[in-house]
């Protein structure tokens, strides 16, 4: 059966460019258009959608609105199409993915525009990968509720920990590695959100998003965790307490201990930056004082890579399926033998603290 599919856009010239797409897929099946989010929901029983892709901007009901009442009555996979990558819009779009979105997409504009081509293979294949996407009901969240930060560990929980030699303490693990794709977003935010601003060491995030949002990503992050999150440059050092993010279509790697590099490289398992390319070079200058930790995410980027962190002798962690949006990387490393603890999402910042704070072993 086609997948089916329902749009919420108010811009008639974007409404045709999106038809048009969708036309060439007979896979894919278009059974609804709704001009507002209002429309849109109006719709839903009847429609039956399997994937909702939607606006922000739209009247009488926005995308974040449609989204929380989609996630907290019928909830389906929603993908969100942003005509701007400008701070204020991808905030937006980030509002809506932690409303429960999976995804997000640059809004087709222009007809004639010239990756029309690429565009739209992205678009469906992200329509494909949603359709079997498992979603869960969401409360909505009040406006102007926001959830605390994490405050920093205490110097008292620390007291136990400082008895202990700080070569056995940590390992003396220096640098945290972290890949994503689909779901990434959410599942960093996750896990970063319980990460105290005093972390002891640097985290580094890869995550495969369309071009023009990572900036907003960075900074949805950076305002919803303790921990400072920033864009790495080469030759920039990186320091404790701070995640980093490889710069646009750029591989991230590092030159030497605590200091950024970039690989000139082609995409990598069609990637730039790429899981693998990094957490290769994280296994060739940290060896076994890493740790590497592969989320959901759809393809095979960071399998091999997390497997030469293994085999360096870091510490390297995978989703596990029940809890990934896409279980494509953690299972092709897992199938690989390259993760050697297979764990739910809310549990691996817990056992990075235990990791880095108590004890030497996960045991």
């Amino acid at each position: 059966m086609p997948i089916r599919v329902l749009i919420a856009e108010d811009s008639p010239v974007v409404q045709v460019i999106l038809r048009r797409m969708l036309a060439t897929y007979p896979d894919i099946e278009l059974v609804g258009m709704a001009r507002t989010g209002k429309e849109a929901l109006a719709m839903m029983s009847q429609a039956r959608p399997d994937v909702v892709c939607t606006d922000f901007h739209m009247p009488e009901m926005n995308g974040l609105e449609l989204t929380q009442e989609i996630m907290a009555t019928m909830p389906r996979p929603i993908l969100v199409l942003s005509a701007s990558v400008q701070a204020e819009d991808t905030q937006n779009v980030f509002r809506v993915l932690n409303a429960g979105a999976v995804d997000v997409l640059p809004k087709p504009i222009d007809g004639g525009v010239n990756n029309w081509n690429d565009l739209q293979q992205e678009l469906i294949t992200k329509i494909r990968v949603l359709s079997g996407v498992a979603v869960f009901t969401h409360r909505r969240q009040l406006m102007g509720q926001s959830r605390s930060r994490p405050r920093e560990i205490a110097p008292s929980a620390l007291s136990s920990v400082s008895a202990i030699a700080p070569e056995v303490r940590q390992r003396h693990y220096e640098l945290v590695a972290i890949g994503a794709s689909t779901g990434g977003p959410q599942a960093l935010q996750g896990i970063l959100r319980q990460i105290p601003g005093n972390f002891p060491v640097p985290v580094v995030c890869v995550q495969h998003i369309s071009r023009g949002f990572l900036t907003g990503l960075v900074n949805w992050l950076d305002a919803e965790c303790a921990v400072s999150v920033r864009i790495a440059q080469v030759g920039m050092r990186a320091e404790p307490g701070v995640v980093y993010f490889p710069p646009e279509d750029q591989h991230l790697t590092f030159s030497r201990r605590g200091v950024f590099a970039s690989a000139p490289l082609p995409p990598f398992s069609g990637h730039r930056p790429s899981v693998t390319v990094t957490f290769e070079s994280v296994a060739a200058v940290y060896g076994r004082h890493c740790v590497g930790i592969l989320l959901t995410g759809m393809g095979k980027d960071g399998a091999v890579g997390m497997q030469a962190i293994a085999q360096a002798g870091g510490v390297t962690i995978a989703q596990d399926e029940a809890t990934s949006v896409v279980f494509g990387m953690p299972k092709e490393a897992i199938a690989l033998g390259a993760a050697q603890y297979i764990l739910p999402l809310g549990e691996i910042a817990p056992v990075l603290l235990k990791r880095l704070f108590t004890m030497p072993s996960l045991s």
